[in-house]
């Protein structure tokens, strides 16, 4: 890992493996898996983009990448709802 991109984004990846996992063993899943594919294409997106304007210094890619990384948060929140009681 060189960049901070690469630590955040490996942080909500695995916190989105840790809620995937916790959720598949309930009786009856509240979500698909469809639903992280966003998610997780939102990290690789962001750590693309972040360490592309870590290489070319190129501030307008930094900007992005910390938008797409408040966006896929923004998801996982409002789609996934990691701190829901269960149902």
């Amino acid at each position: 890992m060189k960049t901070i991109y690469d630590l955040i984004t490996m942080v909500i990846f695995a916190g989105l493996v840790v809620l995937f996992l916790q959720r598949s063993t309930q009786p009856e899943p509240r979500d698909h898996m469809y639903q992280y594919l966003p998610a997780c294409v939102g990290c690789a997106l962001a750590n693309f983009v972040g360490n592309h304007s870590w290489d070319e210094a190129a501030h307008n890619w930094e900007y992005a990448a910390w938008a797409i990384i408040a966006a896929v948060i923004g998801y996982v929140f409002l789609v996934l709802k990691p701190f829901s009681p269960n149902p």
